[in-house]
């Protein structure tokens, strides 16, 4: 019986340090010296080819007829295996047809859209006549067909409205109007709703090494606690913030309290001169330009305030670009990160201790009063509001001034 374990121990200690040659005229020595048998005993115990230890045996007793090999290669230019793609020249065309976006929704595709993986289109495509494994397909995949995983991205705004642009630079000169006055103009919007418990907030942060906040495995609303609802008002000129935190619902009412609250508070002393306000607002939600309710409590509000409120809606599907998305939330998601919203407290001061190394301040109170949906403003009501609101000669619907009074004015 040939003892085979002696050569297999050198060859497993030498082979990391042999090219392909190497290590082929190695194992062919080893052969040599074992003898009879030794070429089966050696594929066996090292894994190789007997076809390879052979091909090294003729090498040793010169037999090899073909060219000699240039300095640095171990084979002859165009030998070993093939590429697969060589090997089967439709093998490309097969893994495009898989994934292409048209076929991946058609009823005879093969995965149709239950495309996960390489290794489920490596069965695919073999089971269809290619036999490929995953690795390929992913290489086939990255080279040749220049794929990559990729996530979904939000992009797509629907369809543009043909005055968006033309939007876009009234509001503009509206902003440059008032500040030259050194009037304020605010950025308004709600923020998402926000559980108020133990729940998984996303991001992550500083903590003692494997001693994560634990919290909730679901998140089933709570009942006492309920929701947060952050409506922020921005100052673009100061850069400061003011956000009332609701508990009951996010309505018109709710916004223009949330308004009245600042002006009060805040924008009044800051502008004590101030005979004009402006807001940017998104097209929708409880700020809507379609709203009766919003224009009734902004009408309200003029007259309580002795003040013009000009509004400015950003275009339908454009809200990303209202500057409160950017300056006022993105920096409140950022300040809370990976900390459970646990209380209503503890969001009001989180979202009261955001700051940025820009100068933005924020002040944050809780409205705990109670905002009831649903409800409707009569005509005759909106006929009162309509002696203070006054539409702009661009796109009234989206831009309107409410006076402080009654008397229709001229507007400026």
């Amino acid at each position: 019986m040939v003892d085979v374990e002696p050569a297999a121990r050198r060859f497993a200690v030498l082979c990391p340090y042999l090219d392909e040659r190497q290590r082929r005229l190695l194992l062919a020595a080893e052969a040599n010296e074992l003898g009879r048998g030794g070429v089966s005993a050696l594929a066996g115990a090292t894994g190789a080819a007997r076809s390879t230890i052979q091909a090294g045996m003729r090498e040793l007793a010169g037999e090899v007829v073909e060219t000699p090999l240039p300095v640095g290669r171990s084979r002859q230019a165009g030998a070993g295996r093939k590429k697969a793609t060589v090997a089967d020249p439709d093998l490309v065309a097969a893994i495009d047809a898989l994934v292409d976006p048209d076929s991946r929704g058609d009823p005879e595709s093969p995965l149709r859209w239950t495309l996960k993986s390489t290794r489920q289109l490596a069965d695919a495509a073999t089971a269809g006549g290619h036999r490929v494994s995953s690795r390929t397909v992913a290489h086939i995949l990255e080279t040749d067909l220049s794929f990559s995983l990729q996530a979904n991205r939000k992009s797509l705004e629907g369809k543009q409205h043909p005055d968006r642009d033309a939007q876009f630079r009234y509001l503009n000169e509206q902003i440059r109007r008032h500040s030259r006055r050194h009037e304020p103009v605010v950025s308004v919007d709600t923020k998402k709703k926000e559980l108020v418990g133990d729940y998984k907030n996303s991001g992550r942060t500083w903590r003692p090494g494997k001693d994560p906040e634990k919290v909730k495995t679901h998140d089933f609303i709570d009942r006492d606690l309920g929701k947060a609802i952050p409506y922020g008002i921005l100052d673009l000129g100061r850069n400061r913030g003011w956000v009332s935190v609701g508990i009951d619902h996010d309505t018109a009412a709710f916004a223009v309290a949330s308004l009245r609250s600042w002006w009060e508070n805040d924008g009044s002393p800051a502008y004590p001169r101030a005979r004009r306000l402006m807001i940017c607002a998104d097209a929708g939600g409880s700020n809507s330009y379609r709203n009766r309710l919003w224009k009734r409590e902004l009408a309200r509000l003029a007259a309580d305030a002795d003040i013009s409120i000009t509004v400015c809606h950003f275009p339908p599907g454009t809200s990303k670009f209202n500057k409160i998305e950017h300056r006022l939330w993105s920096q409140v998601t950022s300040n809370w990160r990976g900390q459970p919203l646990t209380s209503r407290e503890v969001i009001v001061s989180l979202i009261g201790a955001t700051t940025t190394r820009t100068g933005l301040s924020v002040h944050a109170e809780l409205d705990e009063r109670e905002y009831p949906s649903g409800i409707k403003v009569p005509d005759h009501e909106m006929a009162v509001v309509r002696q203070q609101l006054e539409p702009h000669e661009f796109h009234g619907d989206w831009n309107y001034t409410l006076r402080p009074t009654h008397r229709r004015t001229t507007r400026s």
